[in-house]
């Protein structure tokens, strides 16, 4: 690590995009690729409903205690204090608005100010009962953005049985088996570029957006038993980490509202970490190709916890566009955007290569104990 970081701070640290890095790989082979290469940049950019906009309101005068309030016809959490204000990411599913703490975070990046409603529990401190305003970012002194998922090791390639329109985290699916989307990038994501995600932890640096981000630790659903290839890439997805950035920090052009009919709210954001080449066997992971990894099939058209499972497919047969699971013939698209992801891995390269991104190891692991607990009634 001394030694990257010395190169680093120098200007002349060797950093390569994991698309370019496998390019090299097949060009001069894995061992002259290696010599040549410090650090491999791999991106994700996925959409996800496991979060929340996590807001730090100034002080009133006469002070308020926040216990209802709604940002733009939006409810959120007051929790923690007088002016803390918690917004799902998710949800919006029953409300007429479509809308949710993702298309608020939007609207606030692109500058607009939004009418904050509260009411509160009046004390001999907090007298006042209810706060009409309106919200601009300018106006929040700290806002942040806590994703649970925001690095996930591999992902699902998503179809339906039933006949119609199924809709999904993902988007609306055509059944019985007319079309499936795939929710990870494969080659080139974080998870199948660093198997196990074993160079993140808590405290570890991540390119969220645009804005400097942090791993907080095991994301919801974290599985690192799950099921691997003798290379170490995980079958299925493995393990995940939370993270959190500034929302001061964030760049709209790498971050997006969306509504998916039928499931709601979400954000699509491009995430970029580096993987440290310290070793020969990372050097011959980053280098694994599309054709080498795979991705479950899953029937979500069954409202279970466990979905049936349909088989396994590479990804270069999902971006061939068809597919052939269990007789059927599926229609491929990605859930997810292979040009947000390139765009935001070719930013964290020059971030790199001008000593603008901390350059270190991780202090401790993710931790190896699932965080997937079913809850039985």
């Amino acid at each position: 690590m001394a030694e990257l970081r010395a190169r680093q701070a120098g200007g002349a640290l060797r950093v390569r995009s994991a698309t370019v890095w496998r390019a090299l790989v097949r060009q001069t082979g894995l061992a002259a690729a290696y010599a040549a290469t410090d650090v491999v940049v791999a991106a994700d950019a996925a959409f996800t409903d496991q979060g929340n906009l996590q807001l730090s309101l100034g002080p009133t005068d006469p002070p308020i205690r926040l216990r209802g309030v709604q940002l733009d016809g939006v409810t959120g959490l007051a929790a923690g204090g007088p002016g803390e204000l918690v917004l799902p990411i998710g949800g919006g599913l029953g409300e007429p608005q479509r809308r949710s703490g993702a298309q608020l975070l939007e609207r606030l990046l692109q500058g607009e100010s939004l009418p904050l409603d509260g009411s509160g529990e009046a004390t001999p401190l907090h007298p006042r009962r209810e706060l009409h305003t309106r919200l601009a970012l300018d106006q929040i002194g700290a806002a942040q953005l806590v994703l649970q998922r925001a690095v996930v090791e591999n992902g699902v390639v998503a179809t339906s049985s039933a006949p119609g329109r199924c809709p999904s985290a993902w988007g609306p699916l055509l059944g019985p088996h007319h079309t499936a989307l795939w929710s990870c990038g494969g080659a080139g994501s974080i998870g199948l570029t660093m198997p196990r995600l074993n160079q993140l932890g808590p405290g570890s640096p991540l390119l969220v957006a645009g804005g400097l981000g942090w791993v907080i630790g095991a994301g919801s659903g974290h599985q690192p038993g799950a099921r691997r290839q003798a290379s170490g890439h995980a079958l299925t997805p493995g393990a995940v980490a939370a993270a959190v950035v500034d929302v001061h920090q964030l760049d709209r052009r790498w971050i997006r509202s969306c509504f998916f009919e039928g499931h709601g709210c979400a954000l699509l954001v491009a995430v970029a970490a580096p993987v440290l080449l310290l070793n020969g066997e990372i050097a011959l992971q980053a280098a694994a190709g599309p054709e080498q990894l795979q991705a479950p099939v899953l029937d979500l058209a069954i409202p279970r916890r466990v979905k049936p499972a349909l088989g396994s497919v590479s990804y270069a047969a999902l971006a061939s566009g068809r597919v052939e699971v269990a007789g059927w013939r599926l229609r491929t698209a990605p859930s997810h955007s292979p040009r947000l992801a390139e765009e935001i891995s070719a930013e964290l390269v020059r971030r790199l290569e001008q000593d603008r991104f901390p350059l270190q190891a991780n202090l401790a692991g993710l931790p190896q104990a699932a965080t997937l607990i079913p809850l039985d009634d």
